[in-house]
């Protein structure tokens, strides 16, 4: 199996591989917000970490998810 970057990026940071959703419009929808989240991920630059850890923070720490959910929105210059 070939994997290109973003596949493996979305792997290693989300553990796509390992998601058990099948059925439905689920898997559509997961990938989309997992696309959404990494972006998000990729335009934070204020922590100089990893995507996984950044990933990780976002889910201790409610004001840095809010600062980077942000990012999403207002893309700053």
């Amino acid at each position: 199996m070939v994997l290109n970057g973003l596949h493996w990026t979305l792997d290693v940071t989300f553990s796509e591989d390992a998601c058990g959703v099948r059925t439905g419009h689920a898997p559509q929808n997961l990938a989309l917000l997992r696309r959404i989240a990494l972006n998000a991920l990729n335009l934070e630059q204020s922590l100089k970490r990893s995507n996984r850890q950044k990933s990780n923070r976002v889910a201790m720490d409610k004001n840095y998810m809010l600062a980077d959910c942000s990012y999403c929105l207002f893309i700053p210059t």
